[in-house]
Order: structure tokens, then sequence, then C-alpha cells
């Protein structure tokens, strides 16, 4: 009986992409107003909505580094009238712990908005002025060197557990309640390394008060031109973004999702949005579901990889 009402929705959908949307869409961002991800929603759906001709309403629901909100798209109706506005942490949760939800098959995969591309930063009293002085560092001084991350289990202490095992290093884990501690953190010299995206550590590069030693995207950062990449500093493989995503529910209309993710491109891809998103250090995307399809699945596997190996567990 199950299949049949899915059937019938499904084909209900399919009709509905012609006419999308039929009333005000809420898009839920599963962290606090005020954050990165928020930021970005609101953005979007801004913009949307102006698009739509119906109102696209930001919802939040913090909690659980994201799951909280993530549950409730998965468990919604799949019409498109609820998305979720996914971070990063969505794929490595999946890889921490288990999950009332499954991030594969109970969504859709709509458009990967943007990306905010990662830098490994260090404090300007380290004696290292560059990521290939840092390795060299902690190889031969295991253990001296604390990094700060937002929390066990998130993107931040992640990066750090990946750079470790990428280049054989061992170095001291500080996990913090949020990135704002963090930074201060380091700031104040209490550790030595952290990873932040470029909006939140560009004031402090310019300032000299923090070192940005590698982005680890697989290409320099415009505003970082000078910065070179991890693979370029000498640590192949180490990249990684944080990134934004657009999803709705798990069995939404192949029809439906097209629609979505081609008015969601043609906002993103818009001059005025690109410089928006720019000014939050993210870079405009817009692509197609198989590409994000693709994205989840390798950064979960990798995140497995990284957890497993690193024996990390979430209290």
């Amino acid at each position: 009986m199950r299949w049949l009402v899915a059937l019938v929705v499904l084909i209900a959908c399919e009709g509905w992409a012609q006419t999308y949307p039929a009333r005000p869409v809420r898009m839920v961002v599963g962290f606090s107003p005020g954050g990165g991800t928020d930021i970005i929603a609101r953005l979007v759906a801004q913009k949307l909505g102006e698009r739509w001709g119906q109102p696209v309403v930001v919802e939040n629901k913090p909690g659980a580094s994201g799951n909280i909100g993530a549950e409730l798209v998965a468990k919604s109706a799949p019409d498109g009238h609820t998305l979720l506005m996914a971070f990063s942490s969505h794929a490595s949760n999946a890889a921490l712990s288990k999950l009332p939800f499954d991030i594969h098959r109970d969504f859709s995969a709509i458009t990967l908005v943007g990306s905010a591309p990662m830098v490994v930063t260090a404090h300007p009293a380290l004696p290292a002025k560059t990521l290939g002085e840092l390795i060299a560092y902690a190889k031969s001084h295991p253990g001296a060197i604390k990094y700060g991350s937002s929390g066990i289990g998130t993107p931040v202490h992640l990066s750090g557990e990946l750079m470790q095992q990428l280049a054989g290093i061992q170095m001291v884990h500080v996990p913090y309640r949020g990135i704002a501690p963090a930074m201060t953190a380091i700031l104040g010299g209490e550790i030595q390394i952290t990873y932040v995206a470029v909006l939140s550590g560009m004031q402090h590069f310019k300032s000299g008060r923090l070192r940005p030693l590698a982005v680890a995207s697989a290409r320099r950062y415009p505003a970082l031109p000078d910065v070179p990449t991890a693979a370029e500093a000498g640590l192949s493989g180490y990249e990684i973004d944080f990134w934004y995503a657009l999803l709705g529910p798990g069995g939404m209309a192949p029809g439906l999702v097209e629609r979505i993710q081609r008015d969601a491109a043609a906002v993103l891809l818009a001059p005025e949005m690109r410089e928006s998103l720019l000014a939050q250090g993210c870079i405009a995307v817009g692509g197609k579901p198989e590409e994000l399809t693709a994205l989840i699945k390798n950064e979960y596997a990798l995140w497995s990889r990284v957890v497993q190996a690193g024996g990390v567990k979430v209290d």
C-alpha cells in the first residue's frame, strides 16, 4: 500500500512541477540564525521567492550538528515545499554515528549552492611559515602542536584528522564549542593551528594576527593569490571545501527536482548573487543534482575512512 501512495505522489509531483510552487516554501536550516549556513540560505531564499512569486521562508531548527533540521526535511512530503539548506557536516555526520535517517535514500539532491575554501591557519608564533615547515616541525616535535576545532566530529575536527593521516604527523586536538571560541583561542596563542573558511580568517590574515599556510582546494582562492593550495605546498590529496547544498525529501519527482535546480542555478549564477555569496566567502556553483549526489557519496566515504582510522567518537 505504501508503494501505491508513493506512486500517486510521484505522478502528482510531476504535474506540480509545471505550477510549482503552489504555496509558500520553507527552507529549513539546521543551525542557529546568523551563522554561515543561515546567511547563505536567506540570500538564496529571497531571490527564489522573487523568482517564484511565493515566499520562501527560512526556518531555523538548530541542534545535533544540523541533524534536527535534516530529520524534519527527511520526513516531509516530497512536493518541493520543504527544502533543506545543508552544510558539509551533512555528509560527515553519517560517518560519525547512526542517524534517524539515511543521507542517501531519504533526501533528493537538488543543487550544490556553493563552496567555501578552507584555509590551514597558524598563529604567527609557530615556527613554521609554510605548510611544509609545519609538517616538518610536527614530525620532529610529536604532540607539540595543538589544533583547535569547533567541536568533536565537526568538519574542522575531521580536517585536522585527515591532515594528520595524510602527512603522518601527530597533533593534539582541542575541541571548542563553536568556531568563534576556537578563533579566540588561536588569536590568543592557546592553540597553534586551526582550519577556517576564508571569510572567517581574512581580516586576521590581512592584519598579520594569523598566518594562512595553504588553501585546501584544487585551485588558489582569488582573494588569497599568494597562498598555495595544499597540493602545491606538498600535501597531495588534501582538498576540503566547506559547502552548502539544497536538498529535498527523498522521492521527489525528477521533473520537480529539475525545475527547482534550474531556478536555483539561474538565481545563483546571476552577477548580483555571485557577488553577495563571494562577500560571504562562498563561490556560487548551482550544479546538477547528479553532481551533488556524487559529492555527498564521495565525502561520506572519505569521512568514514578518516573516522575509522582516527578512532573518532562523538560523546
